[in-house]
């Protein structure tokens, strides 16, 4: 006699969300403002210019550009928009912020460009326990982005959940 194993998980269509799916696959490049200081401490207007004008931009081409500053420096805000104004020429996207701030915004914005109506009254896991770090600030998101729609939102793996929301509607 053979026995029928029957996956309760696969049938309850539950959708999984993984958020690691969503974190940028292109390379982001860093961009260190302290590099192109005086002294490490003072950026000098007509130097600064002439440095980002020498610039090799074929190592932003395609790429994704952070732009940082490691030094206790005051950087004056047209500086930021000259780098960026130089850095697109480019690159793909110039954003402020190290290599870890640039990706999790990026990943705000991939969970922001989702579209919701795929979700609309189902059961969303939102996978937890990943291979790359996920900020707390995409879980709020994808958390507040889904309430409006899905039928309920639970955290963890499908097999092992913990339940956040339930449309009580």
């Amino acid at each position: 006699m053979s026995e029928v194993f029957i996956n309760k998980v696969a049938e309850s269509g539950i959708i999984t969300i993984n958020l690691e799916d969503y974190l940028p696959k292109e390379e982001i490049v860093v961009f260190d403002i302290k590099d192109y200081l005086f002294m490490g401490l003072i950026l000098k207007e007509k130097e600064f210019r002439q440095s980002l004008k020498e610039l090799d931009l074929s190592i932003y081409k395609d790429k994704i550009v952070a732009i940082t500053c490691s030094a206790d420096a005051i950087i004056p805000m047209w500086a930021y928009m000259l780098i960026s104004t130089t850095l697109s020429q480019e690159s793909q996207i110039v954003l402020m912020g190290s290599d870890t701030e640039v990706k999790n915004k990026l990943l705000i914005r991939a969970i922001h460009h989702l579209n919701t109506e795929e979700f609309k009254d189902k059961r969303v896991v939102i996978k937890g326990c990943g291979e790359n770090p996920i900020p707390e600030e995409a879980y709020l998101e994808i958390t507040n982005l889904l309430l409006p729609v899905a039928k309920s939102i639970m955290y963890g793996e499908p097999c092992s959940t913990v339940p956040v929301y339930k449309n009580k509607g």
